[in-house]
């Protein structure tokens, strides 16, 4: 019995897989981040190009 003592209070006592996993959620939270802000770029992107897109358009055609 008190070998499972000595291994339950040594789990109790190991903070490694703790730190695992708080690195997971802090990779998880700046992957979200950084999909959200390229979601949000990439539709800016889009009208600048889509403008650009228009207005070498209509130089080409006053040509």
């Amino acid at each position: 019995m008190s070998k499972f003592i000595q291994q339950a209070s040594r789990f109790v006592r190991d903070e490694d897989g703790v730190t695992a996993i708080e690195y997971g959620l802090i990779a998880a939270l700046i992957a979200v981040g950084i999909i959200l802000a390229l979601s949000t770029i990439g539709k800016d992107l889009k009208t600048v190009f889509s403008t650009i897109a228009a207005d070498l358009d209509s130089a080409v055609a006053g040509i």
